[in-house]
């Protein structure tokens, strides 16, 4: 049964390079996970300024150890620049073999592919290494781009989870998608995009 234990593998394709985030990348995340259109629906702590995004970083890579979560950052091959990150905010073996995909990129960043291609190789690792039968994605019901996302990317939508994140202007519904092992090996998903 898959372990992470911290080890975070090095996973590549054309354009991207998903790697273990280290704290010298918090000057490329911290701009990331405080624009606000970036980080309106990520409902992370307040990141203010650099040393925020250097905690941010250590407690995901702590939660790797614990193998409680796995987040790489989506690296740029070309320029070795961190736009954003994504992995599994957590996963269920046992009785499941189930996990939350989560994603974020730098809204700059956005609408260039960076994402599905980030996204086929996390989820290819999830289904091909973890042994993951279904991969969930949630996301606020506002977020009509993330919906967008998971559905151009084949994930299923199975409804709406309501009320079911508390934020600082109160409770939001998520919705619910959802991508099986056969689905996925059916479109032939290539994390070599």
């Amino acid at each position: 049964m898959y372990r992470c234990h911290g080890s975070i593998p090095e996973l590549r394709g054309s354009r991207l390079r998903l790697r273990r985030l280290s704290v010298r990348d918090a000057e490329h995340l911290y701009p990331c996970w405080a624009d606000e259109r970036t980080a309106r629906y990520l409902y992370l702590p307040p990141i203010v300024d650099q040393q925020d995004a250097e905690a941010l970083i250590l407690l995901l890579n702590e939660l790797s150890e614990s193998d409680d979560s796995i987040r790489w950052g989506i690296e740029l091959k070309d320029s070795g620049m961190i736009i954003g990150s994504c992995g599994f905010n957590g996963w269920q073996l046992e009785g499941a073999y189930r996990g939350e995909f989560g994603c974020e990129l730098a809204s700059s960043y956005w609408g260039r592919g960076y994402m599905q291609e980030a996204a086929s190789l996390a989820i290819g690792y999830g289904f091909q290494v973890m042994g993951l039968n279904r991969i969930e994605a949630l996301s606020d019901v506002r977020n009509e781009q993330a919906s967008r996302f998971f559905r151009r990317f084949g994930f299923a939508h199975e409804g709406i989870l309501r009320q079911y994140r508390h934020t600082s202007s109160g409770y939001v519904d998520v919705n619910v998608f959802s991508l099986l092992h056969m689905e996925w090996e059916r479109e032939s998903w290539s994390p070599d995009l």
